[in-house]
């Protein structure tokens, strides 16, 4: 029958592990042996490191050529070649160039394998550097884990040129569809150029001998043309002409009450005759007549010579005035005419100009939508050639450079990844021991207990009862022996510090816990 033990401690625990050794140093040493034989046989895992740098397109960069303009451009493009990193195509071709590992069993006809691409799949990364994430750098390394550290380099390189190959591939191949989409972008707006072309030859063939006018006032730098400055002169003149026949109007009505009456002719202001010189002359030379007559008569009588010479002369004045006057008449009426003639011929000009310009303003916006339109359409032509062009040098350039480079050589540096055989070795030693541990303290029966029991009392020898005459003497209890107590209490700080140390264990050395 198993002994039992009350809440125990650390003397408890050692006292247990004394009497069931087997319990703990059983589950110990398989621990410890099967993690030994783990940490012999396991073989190191090596990883080998490629720094990268990638840049961008030169062509059509608007800063300094080769630099990404956002942060966002170059980690779209570091994701591009994360993406190519975990492709089939990429991953199958590194692993043919490279070859099987030495250790390989079975055929290699079928080598690589769908296994073999997915294992190399989950034994790559590409990572930025430490401290920094895609996007912020153009570096970034390229990590491939194998047994061989020597094969690690190799499928490293591999990795390397199937990047840059599929990558340049993967240019070329955007560069062509690129193309095609430009050509066919190109071709629609030349066609969109021809036909607004035709459209604006048509108004300017409509427009005719104007067409420069109608450029003039379409230009919004030009406050003028030649056809409207022509019209205000016309409209000028025609003011002028209307004036001067209004004026010769007045000068008919006044020449003919003259031929009637000469006091009204005397009595007309001398701008009406200024067109009439010598009918003016011969009005002043009445009017000095007739003043020289007054003054002779105010000192001689009617019946004096030289009154009576004056009164000659005035009537003589008076005949020639009358003779001029029917000239002067036949003259403004001709006037007249050739005036009337000249206003219905301005009339007609102005009419003719006018039209004109109303023509050329309902022909204005057509024309300048036109001119719009055109300029508006070459320039998508312009632009879209210029893009076609960019991306014909992309094509070009897809096949002879590459936009990843190579930073010196795949390192794998000085020792392996993860702890040395020693460390999982006495990891293993420490996780068999609280197994062991556990073990036992699982597997010892609980036992009643009152009281606490101190060591001094555990291990002091137990004194024999008293016992009465009539009775044989009981022999003294061995110290080593087992003491009962009446009550149990599991040992539940012990069980809390087991598993904190199994957890702890389980983590540093996760190796020896999966064994």
């Amino acid at each position: 029958m198993d002994a039992s033990y009350p809440a125990l401690g650390f003397v408890q625990l050692i006292r247990a592990a004394r009497d069931y050794p087997r319990r703990w140093l059983v589950p110990a040493a398989v621990v410890a042996l099967a993690t030994l034989a783990f940490a012999v046989f396991r073989p190191a895992t090596w990883q080998a490191s490629q720094a990268l740098i990638v840049r961008n397109e030169a062509i059509g960069g608007r800063e300094e050529p080769g630099s990404f303009e956002r942060a966002e451009q170059m980690k779209a493009v570091q994701d591009t070649i994360v993406e190519l990193s975990k492709s089939r195509g990429v991953l199958r071709a590194a692993l043919v160039e490279v070859g099987p590992p030495e250790d390989a069993t079975g055929s290699t006809a079928a080598w690589p394998s769908a296994r073999d691409v997915a294992d190399l799949r989950d034994a790559i990364a590409l990572a930025p550097p430490k401290g920094a994430e895609f996007g912020t750098t153009e570096v970034f390394y390229l990590v491939v884990k194998d047994h061989d550290p020597s094969r690690a380099v190799a499928l490293a390189d591999a990795l390397c040129d199937q990047l840059e190959t599929r990558f340049q591939k993967m240019r070329d191949t955007k560069a062509k569809s690129m193309i095609g989409e430009l050509t066919n972008a190109v071709r629609l707006a030349r066609i969109d150029l021809d036909e607004s072309t035709g459209r604006l030859s048509a108004i300017e063939k409509e427009i005719g001998p104007d067409l420069a006018e109608l450029r003039m006032l379409n230009d919004a730098t030009n406050g003028d043309s030649t056809l409207r400055r022509t019209a205000g002169e016309i409209a000028t003149e025609l003011r002028e002409a209307r004036g001067g026949h209004a004026t010769s109007r007045e000068l008919l009505a006044l020449l003919e009450q003259a031929q009637k009456d000469q006091g009204q002719l005397l009595a007309a202001p001398n701008q009406l005759l200024d067109s009439q010189p010598a009918l003016r002359r011969l009005k002043d030379g009445l009017v000095d007549a007739q003043i020289q007559t007054a003054q002779l008569k105010g000192r001689m009588s009617d019946e004096h010579p030289l009154v009576q010479a004056a009164r000659e002369s005035e009537k003589e004045i008076g005949r020639h005035l009358h003779h001029e006057l029917g000239i002067a008449l036949r003259g403004v009426r001709a006037d007249l005419r050739l005036t009337s003639d000249r206003i219905h011929l301005l009339e007609e000009r102005l009419a003719e100009v006018t039209g004109r310009l109303e023509r050329l303003a309902e022909l204005r916006t057509p024309y300048a939508n036109q001119v719009a339109e055109l300029v508006h359409r070459t320039s998508l032509l312009q632009q879209s050639e210029q893009q076609l062009s960019q991306a014909r040098a992309s094509q070009a350039s897809a096949a002879e450079t590459n936009l990843i480079s190579r930073i010196d050589t795949p390192d794998t540096g000085t020792k392996p990844l993860g702890p040395g055989r020693a460390i999982i070795a006495l990891c293993g030693v420490a996780g068999g021991l609280f197994i062991g541990l556990g073990v036992l303290l699982m597997t010892v029966p609980p036992a009643p207990a009152t009281r606490p029991v101190g060591a001094s009392e555990v291990f002091a020898p137990v004194a024999a009862p008293a016992v009465e005459p009539s009775r044989p003497v009981v022999p003294v209890v061995p110290a080593s022996a087992p003491v009962a107590m009446p009550e149990y209490v599991w040992p539940t700080a012990a069980v809390g510090s087991l598993a904190s140390a199994l957890g702890k264990l389980s983590r540093n050395g996760h190796d020896a816990t999966k064994v």
